[in-house]
């Protein structure tokens, strides 16, 4: 056992301060941005010129680009570094898509695959998704999204490996977590990256931009409102055909899924994977929120040169508290024999032995090579092992005596315990 690094305080949230490297590099993209217009006529010009490919498939999604390109235009502040990132990323995005529909178009069998009886794991950030969801994934028997997979679902036949080489989408995937790491030495104590760590599918549903990711990367009220106020249920149904797609391309049959939005989407995910099991954490709110609210502000540095904590920690009590209030009030939607509520007291008293309970749930098979995979899973990656954050909630604006208060019908609900102070 090494010793594990200090605790630390980010006390840059609000006027961050970053390596020469990075301070570099930043410099170097305040020429690009004037090139990289947030325009979607221009982001579909520069996917189909990358690809070489045209047809988008359904254009149902060309009204939320609309929404989002203007809302990161007119109220999302972006630095030109935040201007060259979300270029780039949507561009991918669009890329992604066009890639997904030319196999679809070529391979019209791809949508007959079932997609069976999936683990969806549906709760806030550090309520213990992230530990359960890697757990889960240890078991070789399931299927998981690994991080260089959600980036580039599709890889074009032009760059397919030859035998013995190695897959190009990890080497891109490995240098953009260099520059993540570099320009934010300490978010692996928030939620550590790596090529190969599950990931949320909440990467595939921004293939059809609709998709609660966008909020965390900058407050976009509008974007937000427009969001809430649309059936996420096509969304929903293109997420389970690119599933059948990854399945199709690399294999699998029982998938292992997580995302914090599927708070609010009870309706569409059980109307889209009707005999799938459903998972539900749950944590004391305030701390939910001040974590959530932390690692916003500590990430929005990417692409904001001037961040206001306390509008943060606003939004985000406000987002936060629509989800578990949307949770309280549809819980009953989800299946009573295939649903399961894990609160997370519970769940760090004894990890392992939740999972059992889930899998009887799943009726999923707990062998003893699952166990041992588990256990081989938490000997490699300790939790805690990068250290941890002193979370500060007073910078938000945030009072957990507030927080407890207005969510309290929700902790009794559930039997959530109080937590005195975030841990």
């Amino acid at each position: 056992m090494t010793a594990r690094p200090a605790p630390v305080v980010l006390d840059d949230l609000a006027e961050p301060r970053f390596s020469p490297a990075i301070d570099q590099l930043r410099a170097g993209l305040v020429d690009m941005a004037p090139m990289c217009p947030i325009e979607p006529d221009a982001l579909y010009h520069a996917a189909i010129e990358q690809t070489g490919l045209s047809d988008f498939g359904d254009t149902a999604y060309r009204r939320r680009l609309d929404v989002l390109c203007g809302a990161l235009r007119h109220e999302a502040g972006l630095s030109p570094s935040g201007i060259v990132s979300w270029y780039t990323q949507l561009v991918q995005l669009l890329k992604n898509r066009l890639l997904i529909q030319d196999l679809l178009t070529r391979h019209p069998e791809i949508r007959d695959i079932r997609i069976e009886r999936p683990i969806i794991i549906c709760g806030q950030p550090r309520t213990g998704t992230t530990h359960l969801h890697n757990l889960i994934s240890a078991d070789p028997a399931l299927r998981s999204l690994p991080y260089w997979e959600s980036l580039e679902p599709v890889l074009p036949d032009g760059e397919q490996p030859g035998p013995g080489e190695p897959d190009p989408r990890l080497a891109r995937t490995a240098f953009g977590l260099d520059v993540l790491n570099a320009a934010l030495p300490y978010f692996n104590r928030m939620h550590e990256m790596t090529v190969d760590h599950v990931h949320e599918e909440i990467q595939l549903l921004a293939i059809d931009v609709s998709t609660m990711f966008f909020e965390a990367q900058a407050l976009m009220p509008s974007w937000r409102d427009y969001f809430k106020a649309e059936d996420q249920t096509p969304v929903y149904e293109y997420l389970r055909t690119v599933l059948q797609v990854l399945q199709w391309l690399r294999g699998g049959t029982r998938w292992v899924l997580k995302s914090p939005q599927h708070l609010e989407q009870f309706g569409p995910l059980v109307s889209t994977f009707p005999d799938a099991t459903f998972v539900v954490t749950h944590r004391d709110p305030a701390s939910v929120t001040v974590s959530l609210a932390t690692m916003v502000a500590y990430t929005a540095r990417m692409a904001i040169d001037h961040i206001d904590p306390v509008a943060i920690g606003r939004y985000w009590s406000a987002r936060c508290e629509d989800l578990f209030r949307a949770c309280a009030a549809d819980r009953d939607l989800l299946p009573a024999d295939n649903s399961i509520d894990v609160v997370f007291h519970e769940f760090m008293a004894d990890d392992i032995a939740m999972v059992e309970k889930i899998y009887a749930v799943a009726d999923q098979p707990f062998t003893t090579e699952t166990r041992k995979a588990m256990e081989r899973f938490m000997v490699d990656n300790p939790r805690g092992r990068h250290g941890t954050i002193v979370y500060r909630p007073e910078e938000f604006g945030i009072d957990r005596a507030e927080r407890h208060a207005a969510l309290d019908s929700y902790m009794r609900q559930f039997g959530v315990r109080r937590e005195d102070r975030h841990a």
